[in-house]
């Protein structure tokens, strides 16, 4: 087995500070003890530990944003729609176990007002998700004649609002949160009666 680098040991310790601790509450010394790594190591392998902490939250949403996208793609139904409902299940599923990684990118956002080098991040770590997710739309509408005259990045766009619309909603009040079930029957019903309205020949 391949011994983990001080690097990405360091990133271990971050999202492990970062569950336990909170992103404003986090110290080099936390992370550097999370992490049984020296201090000074934090600013060679990151250059300071803003930008250690920044990057592990970003990770942690992208993969989590891949994780997504698998549900979707694994999902029985193959269609558009029914991908996305996947994807929609299988993010609210997850926001309990997530919920300190959530947290922090919350908090994330709120100091990036104060940094222009977080904010920079924060907008890089979108424009990657965007990407992430308009590779996805592409992927899922492929085999669909027409479809393709969308632009997946705009979808992609709509397609993270919801998600962290969603998420915001569910870390104040989670027991006020659709599940994914609910979610999915509900826009099903919504979207097929604004559809037979929209076609005269229904």
């Amino acid at each position: 087995m391949a011994q983990i680098s001080h690097r990405d040991q360091l990133l271990k310790g971050a999202i492990e500070c970062l569950r336990t601790k909170g992103y404003s509450r986090t110290t080099a010394r936390d992370i550097a003890n999370a992490a049984d790594a020296n201090l000074a190591s934090i600013g060679y392998h990151f250059g300071s530990k803003e930008a250690l902490l920044n990057e592990a939250i970003m990770g942690a949403c992208e993969e989590w944003t891949a994780r997504l996208g698998e549900a979707a793609l694994a999902g029985e139904d193959q269609s558009p729609l029914g991908q996305i409902a996947a994807s929609w299940v299988a993010m609210l599923g997850s926001f309990e176990k997530l919920r300190p990684v959530l947290v922090a990118f919350v908090e994330a956002v709120g100091q990036s007002v104060w940094s222009a080098d977080l904010r920079a991040d924060l907008a890089a770590h979108y424009r990657r998700v965007r990407e992430q997710v308009a590779a996805m739309v592409v992927e899922g509408l492929t085999g669909h004649p027409g479809e393709l005259d969308v632009d997946p990045q705009v979808i992609a766009s709509f397609l993270i609002a919801v998600c962290d619309g969603l998420m915001i909603q569910w870390l104040l009040a989670p027991e006020d949160c659709p599940d994914g079930e609910q979610l999915v029957s509900s826009l099903w019903a919504g979207l097929t009666d604004a559809l037979k309205e929209a076609d005269p020949a229904g």
